[in-house]
Order: C-alpha cells, then sequence, then structure tokens
C-alpha cells in the first residue's frame, strides 16, 4: 500500500481516516507493506503506533517545503504543461520510493499494490498491470473537483483552473488505465471513471465511521445552535465556514435570535478566524473530541459548494446521532432521502433551502429524533469501516 499521507492518527483529516481504517483490517488477514512519506509533524510514537498494524512499515522524507521554492513550483508547472502530471504530484513525487518499488516488484515481493489517494498513481509503471494486481483507491475525482470549483466561482485562481481542466481530464484518463483495478467512494465518482475508461475494472468502496470514536448521543440537546465540522484550512472547508456564517446565519437569526454557530476544525485560516467576530459565531479549533461537539449541535450543517466524494465527517455526524442538513456534496455518495424509505438526512443547497430545512428542525423535536434515530441505524448497517475494508479486500482478492 502506497501513501504519500502519513496515515496516522487517522484523526489528522479524511485521507489519513481512509487509508488507516482500511489498511488496519486488510493487515488483519494479509501480510502488508506500507510506504509512505513523514513530514515535519509526524512523531516518533506515530511512527511505532503505525508500525504494529503491517507487517513492514517503510517511512520516507516528504518533501522540504522551506528549500523548494518558486524556481521548483514554475518547472513542476511547465512540466504539467508538457507532460500532464500536476504539479501536486510531481511536488511528492521520491525517486528513492520509486526506485524500492521497482526492485520490489522486479522480485516479485508482492501479489497486489494500493495506492491510496490518486497521486499516488505516478508510482505505478502501466507494464505492471500484466503481471500484479494493481488497484487505484481514487478518493476523490481531481477533474471533477476542478470543473466544479469553475462552476460554483469557488476556485481561488479561475484563470489557473481553466488552463488546468483540460489537462486534468487527460492526466485522469491516462492514470487510471494503468491500473487493473480502480476504486471509487460514491456513484457519482464510479461514472466519471466509467467514462473515463469504459473498459476499467470499477467498484465502490464507501467511506465509514469508527463507531467507538463517535457514539450514539444521549439526548437531544433542543436549542438553537448549529455545528459544522471540518479540516478550517482546506478551501472547501473554508468557503462551507463563511457561506454558512456569512449567508445562512444571518438569515436564521432573523427567525431565531439567539442561534449559534460552531465551527469545529484544525488550523482554521485566517478568514474563518475572522468570523468569530460576527454574533454568535465560535471557533475551535482542534479539539479533544469531536463527537463531543456534535452532541452539543441541535443541528450539524454541512452547506458544502464544492469539494467531491464521500464526506466522513457527515457519516460521523450522522452515527452521533445529530440531525443533518446538507447540499449535494455535503450529502455525495448518500442516499439519504430516497422515496419510500425513512429519511435520514434534509437536503439543502441554497441560502433559502437551508433556511428551511434547519427551521423545520428547530421547530420539531421529533424529526430531529427520527432523523437521528434513522441516520444512526443506516450508519450501523451500510457504513462502518470493516464493511469497507471487506469490500475493498474481495475487489483486491478478484
Amino acid at each position: 500500500m502506497i501513501s504519500s499521507t502519513f496515515p496516522y492518527p487517522p484523526t489528522q483529516g479524511g485521507t489519513h481516516n481512509r487509508t488507516f481504517n482500511l489498511l488496519k483490517p486488510i493487515a488483519q488477514n494479509h501480510s502488508v507493506t506500507l510506504i509512505t512519506q513523514r513530514s515535519e509533524d509526524v512523531k516518533e510514537e506515530d511512527i511505532e503506533a503505525l508500525r504494529i498494524h503491517v507487517e513492514e512499515l517503510l517511512v520516507f522524507p516528504a518533501p522540504n517545503a522551506a528549500i523548494d521554492g518558486k524556481i521548483a513550483k514554475i518547472q513542476r508547472f511547465a512540466r504539467f504543461l508538457q507532460q500532464g502530471t500536476p504539479s501536486n504530484v510531481l511536488y511528492l513525487y521520491s525517486q528513492e520510493i520509486q526506485t524500492w518499488i521497482d526492485k520490489a516488484v522486479a522480485a516479485d515481493k508482492f501479489d497486489a499494490i494500493t495506492c491510496e489517494h490518486s497521486v499516488n498513481e505516478v508510482y505505478i509503471r502501466p507494464q505492471w498491470r500484466e503481471k500484479i494486481k494493481t488497484a487505484i483507491d481514487v478518493h476523490s475525482s481531481v477533474y471533477r473537483t476542478c470543473k466544479n470549483q469553475l462552476e460554483t466561482n469557488t476556485s481561488d485562481r479561475p484563470w489557473r483552473d481553466r488552463l488546468y481542466l483540460p489537462l486534468l481530464k487527460k492526466y485522469e484518463t491516462r492514470s487510471i488505465k494503468k491500473f487493473s483495478h480502480v476504486i471509487v467512494t460514491t456513484d457519482e465518482d464510479e461514472t466519471q471513471m466509467r467514462q473515463f475508461d469504459p473498459q476499467a475494472r470499477v467498484t465502490l468502496v464507501p467511506n465509514g465511521v469508527d463507531l467507538d470514536s463517535f457514539p450514539y448521543r444521549h439526548s437531544d440537546p433542543g436549542g438553537h445552535h448549529l455545528v459544522f465540522v471540518g479540516g478550517l484550512d482546506y478551501f472547501v472547508n473554508i468557503d462551507a465556514s463563511c457561506f454558512l456564517s456569512l449567508e445562512i446565519l444571518p438569515e436564521i437569526q432573523k427567525k431565531y435570535p439567539s442561534t449559534t454557530l460552531t465551527l469545529v476544525g484544525s488550523k482554521p485560516s485566517k478568514e474563518v478566524q475572522a468570523l468569530t467576530e460576527r454574533k454568535g459565531i465560535t471557533v475551535t479549533g482542534r479539539v479533544p473530541s469531536v463527537a463531543e461537539y456534535i452532541h452539543q449541535g441541535t443541528v450539524f450543517v454541512a452547506p458544502l459548494r464544492t469539494g467531491f466524494g464521500m464526506k466522513i465527517k457527515t457519516l460521523e455526524a450522522m452515527a452521533a446521532g445529530a440531525p443533518v442538513v446538507g447540499s449535494d456534496r455535503g450529502l455525495e455518495g448518500l442516499a439519504v432521502d430516497l422515496p419510500q424509505q425513512p429519511p435520514k438526512a434534509l437536503r439543502a443547497n441554497s441560502v433559502d433551502e437551508c433556511v428551511a430545512a434547519i427551521s423545520r428542525l428547530f421547530d420539531n423535536p421529533q424529526l430531529r429524533q427520527e432523523l437521528s434515530q434513522n441516520a444512526r441505524a443506516w450508519i450501523e448497517a451500510e457504513y462502518t469501516w470493516q464493511r469497507a475494508a471487506s469490500i475493498y479486500e474481495k475487489a483486491l482478492s478478484s
């Protein structure tokens, strides 16, 4: 398993979470070698804690951002234009890792190689699929993400993304064709991958929840308190936080003046920190227990306008028992509102839709309880990491 992101502790972010929680149960049944890179914030105790879960752990140094300056960025951008490999992939690439993997494949060391996130595809050579199983766990389509940012005006550099978009389409199409198996998290990404390559073997492996870390709440706190959770230095969550704070919350406070909002997440950006100057908004930074903050919320809101893939934070909120109001992006891959089935969350995209959905839940404790119980039961049945790993393992064994 190749992961440029050091996947421990799993609470560090979505990539860490998915990679570790798929690796852990698979490693109980198979001999797993994990190849990863160590950034400056990885502690020795993190390495030792991860090591006990795998047969072999190889930790290589991550690129040094202080040394890597503007000239290197320009060179990678030029290579993207010439060769079609994005700058962020080239930045993470390690020749040392490549050499080690090349030798291991030549020696028939492995039955299968997985790339845990699409940036790791760079290490896989197309000819290997003839002799070994190779899988790419896409997490979310980079092409679809870029396209959506342009469509929703959430791109911070639209001129760049307009230039990137056709290049990303070619890149992603070429990348997945190297692999014998493509893993995705949502039906939308499954459709996209099949459009890229109709012959691809695509398997949907959803995200999951550690139910021990997100126990079901003891009671409904009532009141008028909104909660949003996510890494607050990530542009997707920055945009959602600002949209929720500056456009949705003021309209809610007109109807319910006591409404408060807590934005929970590590490394809040300057834009997010500035939101605390507005009435009723708290920004926590990193917290010991996300579940405790979810339990305190009357409603959990996931009003994401961009960013693709299944959102682990939405699943965790549903597992913890908070009634959820989410956008199409916040609820991607989750059939929460199918006809003839119990509702698990309320869908809302515009400001008016969000205000209406939140108001319904503020006014209706019975509906809050219904969504809470339905969602928890659904997560227990369909969205545990053990179930997701079982699907992944079966795909690798087929």
